[in-house]
């Protein structure tokens, strides 16, 4: 009797890329892909501290390299994807600049959108282009957020990038499931990194956060890592267009 067996979740032998890879959850993810054998190009904006990572994750005798790049630059976006297709795109690039609404400054709006929607549409169209070039499929991971499905105090600007990357992802899924191509996003709750360091400072925040998560605790790096795996590779091979919510059952209700 023949059995089933469960797909593999290593990644020899495959490139991947990593946005936002020099801290936080981009630098989780990064160093996950590497573990299950990927050659990681591990991507951001400053450069110190990605060179900085990126030695980090080759002292533990994991293969990456850094590549200094600001998601919003569609050209240099485009370049570093020309350069090759890669296997697995994992998107952890992201801002928040986080006020009321009516507070909010067009150049505020501006900046986020920027990164947050407008970077992550066309590094996915030109990665997803350079992936049909070459008669391939892969994998294209979007970091969204639970703010993806419901609002938040102050976070009217983020909220609309990740509701709006959320459609973005079923509508290219749709287009690009013909040539192998998968693109999902992961959304996590609260996850102590750089960037949320703001909100953690704030009790009032804090409260709001910990009565929301069921489990009762705040997300760390680590919980979002598996996910990222099993996105990249195989074991997803029939996962696409839809997300995969880390919250701690805070969008349960």
């Amino acid at each position: 009797m023949d059995i089933p067996h469960t797909p593999s979740f290593r990644l020899d032998g495959r490139r991947a890329l990593v946005t936002g890879a020099s801290s936080g959850i981009g630098l989780g993810a990064a160093v996950a892909l590497a573990e299950v054998g990927a050659h990681v190009v591990c991507a951001a904006r400053g450069a110190d501290r990605l060179n900085d990572a990126v030695a980090a994750i080759r002292a533990s005798g994991l293969s990456a390299e850094a590549h200094p790049l600001d998601v919003a630059d569609i050209d240099a976006v485009r370049a570093l994807c020309a350069e090759g297709p890669f296997d697995a795109v994992v998107n952890a690039a992201g801002i928040a600049r986080h006020t009321p609404a009516l507070d909010t400054a067009p150049a505020d709006y501006d900046a986020v959108m920027g990164v947050n929607l407008r970077g992550a549409y066309f590094l996915s169209v030109e990665a997803a282009r350079a992936m049909q070039a070459a008669g391939r499929g892969g994998s294209i991971i979007h970091i969204s957020s639970q703010m993806a499905h419901v609002g938040g105090i102050d976070r009217a600007v983020y909220c609309a990038t990740k509701h709006g990357l959320e459609g973005m992802v079923k509508s290219m899924a749709i287009e690009w499931g013909a040539s192998g191509i998968r693109i999902n996003s992961i959304c996590p709750t609260f996850v102590r990194t750089p960037l949320t360091e703001q909100t953690f400072e704030n009790p009032e925040r804090v409260k709001w956060i910990t009565d929301k998560i069921k489990l009762g605790r705040v997300g760390e790096v680590e919980d979002i890592m598996g996910a990222v795996v099993f996105l990249a590779g195989a074991a997803s091979a029939m996962v696409t267009g839809t997300s995969l919510l880390i919250d701690g059952g805070w969008t349960a209700e």
